[in-house]
């Protein structure tokens, strides 16, 4: 801003020195609409609704303009702008180097060792910036399976869009003057919604494994069809997936399952024969139909909320993946006389030794995931203090909401998940007529029906007295 008023006043315009790969960069205006080059369209062609755009996106593409850069917003964000829907994240393409990025920005910092990135700061909302990148040089380090091991190489715009992987991901928008860029009919393939893969398919999934996910997600996402040439080597290339690094598959896992879509992007994972070893016990809970309901009400309930605009659990919805592989294990382990806590404790063990080993979960994660699992069976005693004990746990709430997850699925008894709403909803009062009535069931004391209190009405702010369960816990019930 302040750059700017000083080149108001002076009239002077601050000069760039981009490297030489830089100057060999085309502008958009000097090439014409055409089969040999980028098409250009302007907002009329578009209709792109500027307000969808960020501001800080704008200030950083004109901040490298005004530097004498080349800068555009590129990739999701530009599809998502031509859909009418407002990207959840910005990315900026320019001909600048990280190096000259960061000397632009107060608060920017380079990342990534792969290919470094720009991450420029403006309170809690990060725009990324990347530096053009090119095509894959034949000489490029592969594994044994032709995955690019080493990627970091500066080319032109062209080759920027030539290397990106969708049609519909390889746009150029310059919010200054409004024109979208379009190398490789990606706009016509959005008229279409149809996902197609620039280059030879193939070949491009061998260099990165991870983009079959990417082109089922986006499919999902959008509802769009994947184009017969892009989807038909899938299936021949799925064992590919295993030698993808535990980390990135585990981050592209989550953007698939929190896309507000995980389950309609988990029916096109089994649709293309992708689910096998992602989730290893997944593929296996999917062929039984108590697990598969489980899992369908978890993935939906979790669509639900992000659209609801509401906070979601990765560690609620990982416990709700896998639980009954744990459940089956648990199970085996009691049928073999073992008791109950320690021989749930193995079976939670063993799933995650497993699990982990293709998917890098968190610590942080697979941590509440035993919180809530552990949690389950304490959930069953309900006499003497035991409930108010449970009730003070700080996973209660998603541990209660796993359990009308349960219930809903049939797997749990309806009575249980009704028993515990009342009693997070009663008053003290009401708590003590509730756990007498169930020992005396318990007992064979006394007789099985119980009367149900009215509740009185909780003050302005109140959480129902359920210690724990102000705590969001992403599940089905918050």
């Amino acid at each position: 801003m302040i750059k700017a008023l000083f080149r108001k006043i002076f009239g002077r315009k601050a000069k760039a020195t981009p490297d030489a790969h830089a100057k060999a960069v085309v502008k958009p205006s000097a090439r014409k609409r055409g089969k040999g080059g980028p098409q250009s369209f302007g907002h009329a062609d578009h209709g792109i609704n500027p307000a969808l755009v960020s501001h800080n996106a704008i200030r950083v593409t004109r901040t490298l303009q005004e530097a004498g850069f080349l800068a555009f917003l590129v990739g999701g964000a530009v599809r998502d702008l031509l859909l009418g829907v407002k990207p959840k994240d910005f990315d900026v393409a320019t001909n600048a180097t990280p190096e000259q990025i960061q000397r632009l920005f107060r608060r920017a910092r380079i990342i990534g060792r792969r290919f470094q990135l720009v991450h420029v700061m403006f309170g809690n909302d990060t725009i990324e910036v990347s530096t053009f990148r090119a095509n894959q040089p034949q000489d490029a380090e592969t594994d044994a399976h032709g995955r690019v091991l080493r990627d970091n190489v500066f080319g032109s715009q062209e080759d920027d869009a030539a290397r990106r992987d969708f049609t519909v991901n390889a746009l150029f928008y310059d919010p200054a003057t409004q024109i979208v860029v379009d190398y490789h009919k990606g706009i016509p393939d959005i008229r279409a919604k149809t996902m197609r893969m620039i280059g030879d398919p193939e070949r491009r999934y061998r260099e990165d494994p991870v983009r079959m996910l990417r082109a089922v997600r986006f499919a999902a996402k959008l509802g769009f069809t994947i184009d017969t040439g892009t989807r038909e080597p899938i299936a021949r290339l799925a064992e590919l997936m295993g030698n993808v690094p535990a980390a990135r598959l585990f981050d592209e896992m989550m953007k698939l399952l929190f896309s507000g879509h995980a389950l309609e992007c988990l029916r096109q994972l089994r649709a293309e024969g992708l689910h096998h070893g992602l989730l290893p016990m997944l593929d296996v809970v999917l062929e039984q139909p108590m697990g598969e309901r489980f899992i369908t009400l978890a993935l939906q309930n979790t669509d639900d909320r992000i659209h609801a605009g509401k906070t979601t659990s990765p560690s609620f919805l990982f416990a709700c993946l896998l639980w009954h592989e744990v459940l089956k294990l648990w199970q085996e382990a009691l049928a073999r006389g073992e008791h109950t806590i320690p021989a749930l404790g193995a079976a939670m063990d063993r799933v995650l030794d497993q699990q982990t080993e293709k998917l890098a979960i968190q610590r942080r994660f697979t941590a509440d995931m035993r919180e809530i699992w552990g949690l389950q069976p304490r959930l069953e005693r309900r006499t003497g203090r035991s409930p108010y004990r449970v009730l003070e746990h700080l996973r209660f709430r998603a541990a209660y909401d796993f359990l009308l997850l349960r219930c809903a699925a049939g797997e749990a008894d309806a009575e249980l998940g009704e028993w515990w709403t009342e009693f997070i909803e009663t008053d003290s009062e009401g708590r003590e007529i509730l756990l007498t009535q169930q020992t005396l069931r318990d007992t064979g004391a006394g007789p099985a029906k119980r009367k149900r209190r009215r509740r009185k009405p909780l003050a302005p702010g109140a959480e129902g007295g359920s210690g724990g369960g102000s705590t969001d816990s992403g599940g089905v019930s918050s």
